[in-house]
């Protein structure tokens, strides 16, 4: 049987890019990100336990949760977005357990990559064979985060400040692959490592 990797980083590392190259190479991809707009869908147990926890005033006008209110309350509290974790996160790994097993069954022999952000911070990592950590200097990172949000330099700081280190990502890292340079030098990394690892 094939891979499953995990592919993670923190902000502007540029894990998203990677796991477009890796599906390029013929991976598929399942992006945690849109796992979880996905277990929040009116009538899903997820919609239920949400608005359970944080009340009617999240949804909107056409029934789904209004992202914009729920971060609202959750990033300005921790303890709030840690309430919300408890309740998603587990979730989350049911259903891209759920999507790894349909791929396999359907015969799906390539390798599958999880893109994710907290892909060990909320436990997901007995999900996948290996774990692929994308990091890059601080420079690179404020560079493009800049020029992707149009956050100010103090805004990025807070938010890499409230993520895992990469020190702390490295003790679960198979492989590291420095992504400081241009995306064409991020391709050739990591087709050498898909060669090596995954073909």
């Amino acid at each position: 049987m094939s891979k499953t990797v995990g592919v993670t980083g923190g902000i502007g590392s540029g894990k998203s890019t990677a796991a477009r190259i890796l599906g390029e190479l013929g991976a598929h991809i399942i992006d945690a990100d849109l796992v979880g707009h996905d277990i929040y869908r009116p009538a899903s147990e997820g919609f239920r336990q949400v608005v359970g926890s944080f009340g009617s005033s999240i949804v909107a006008a056409d029934g789904t949760i209004d992202r914009k209110r729920l971060g609202a309350i959750v990033f300005a509290d921790p303890a709030q977005l840690q309430r919300l974790n408890a309740v998603v996160h587990p979730l989350m790994r049911e259903e891209m357990r759920r999507r790894i097993d349909a791929l396999r069954a359907a015969g799906w022999q390539a390798p599958i990559v999880i893109e994710a952000a907290v892909l060990i911070e909320a436990n997901w990592v007995s999900l996948v064979n290996e774990v692929w950590l994308i990091v890059a200097s601080r420079d690179a990172v404020l560079g493009r985060v800049a020029a992707q949000r149009g956050l100010d330099r103090a805004a990025i700081e807070a938010r890499i400040r409230s993520q895992l280190s990469d020190e702390g990502r490295r003790r679960y890292a198979t492989v590291v692959v420095d992504n400081s340079g241009s995306i064409g030098e991020l391709r050739v990394q990591l087709e050498r490592i898909w060669a090596e690892r995954l073909a």
